[in-house]
């Protein structure tokens, strides 16, 4: 297939890219490059002639359809967006435009360029979001494709909104779309503000590991190679107008991930031994939901997947890469409100 993915600089979008060309399609990467796009994400890939680049904004209509009537995808995977939960506090303004106004010129730029091309049935738009819309869970439970949404952040709430716009353009225009919900991605190029990769650098430079609260919020965590993975399944095999939650089936809390990680410095880099004497524990999020996890029973039922990586073997090859890629994350470190605590406007 040829594919059409938006934000293909970015972290997963990255992934997906690198493994969409790895499997023998042919992908064109639509990204504005903002400040967490790096195109030396995808370096193996660059000079492949089933890859091409295309700098543009999915806010931008007529952008979009240039791109759709030039390429003719015959699918579109969406990553696009505004991801950061702390960026959302302090600016959601962003969110709303990228993650809804955005989402809806793509669609109607998919649904123009599907409809002059005599809505060809193979065609697939798909959809990719995150188990935030769905809220926070208690001690028990967990997220299905039937749990109502309930977004508690700028973020999440930016993407319940474009899940519904998906869903819309299905049912009322007939556009085909498949959608996903997962869980929090970590792995190699992951942009340095998130969890994992700020405990590695901090942890690397000697500097203190900031933990919100007192860690005990819960995460599931799904390797980015495996949710790659996942999403082509999903757009090959999935059902139209169906969702499909992707999970790792690897829960912890965060101070306990964190813990795992320092022990991995320790072995890895034990000059600076012990890593877990930088940890120290911050004033919480605003809004910071309890726990997420993902009950991936429909993937692996409906589509025979699951994730093949585990925590302990992620973490590790994540915390390998990082230490052997500083080339890649240093200059990252410059770019704004990297290193700085932020979502604290309330």
């Amino acid at each position: 297939m040829k594919l059409l993915v938006t934000g293909g600089a970015g972290f997963i979008g990255s992934a997906v890219v690198r493994l969409a060309v790895a499997r023998g399609h042919e992908v064109v990467n639509l990204d504005a490059l903002t400040y967490a796009a790096c195109l030396d994400n995808l370096a193996s890939v660059a000079d492949s002639p089933s890859y091409m680049f295309e700098q543009v904004d999915i806010r931008d209509r007529a952008a979009l359809d240039r791109v759709f009537a030039a390429h003719q995808p015959d699918a579109v995977m969406h990553l696009a967006a505004e991801s950061h939960v702390d960026r959302s506090i302090d600016g959601p303004g962003d969110f709303i435009s990228t993650n809804v106004t955005g989402t809806y010129e793509l669609l109607e730029a998919a649904r123009s360029y599907w409809q002059m091309r005599g809505r060809p049935a193979g065609f697939r738009f798909h959809h990719i979001s995150t188990d935030e819309v769905f809220g926070s869970l208690g001690a028990e439970g967990m997220f299905t494709e039937d749990t109502p949404y309930d977004p508690r952040s700028p973020y999440s709430a930016s993407k319940a909104a474009s899940d519904h716009l998906v869903r819309a353009w299905h049912h009322t225009y007939g556009l085909p779309v498949v959608l996903s919900n997962c869980s929090n991605n970590y792995g190699p190029y992951h942009f340095p503000e998130k969890l994992i990769p700020v405990v590695i650098l901090n942890a690397l430079q000697g500097r203190p590991i900031p933990v919100y609260g007192e860690g005990e919020n819960i995460r599931d965590w799904l390797f980015v190679e495996d949710h790659a993975d996942a999403l082509l399944c999903v757009l090959e095999k999935g059902a139209l107008g169906r969702s499909y939650n992707i999970g790792g089936e690897n829960e912890a809390r965060n101070i306990d991930l964190v813990r795992q990680i320092c022990a991995l410095m320790d072995e890895m880099r034990p000059a600076g031994a012990p890593h877990d004497r930088l940890i120290s524990f911050v004033a919480d999020r605003p809004g910071h939901d309890a726990r997420y996890a993902i009950d991936p029973a429909r993937i692996r039922s409906e589509l025979g997947w699951r994730p093949s990586v585990t925590l302990e073997e992620g973490l590790r090859r994540t915390v390998r890469w990082y230490l052997d890629n500083e080339s890649w994350w240093q200059p990252l470190l410059n770019r704004q409100g990297v290193g700085q605590r932020l979502g604290t406007g309330t």
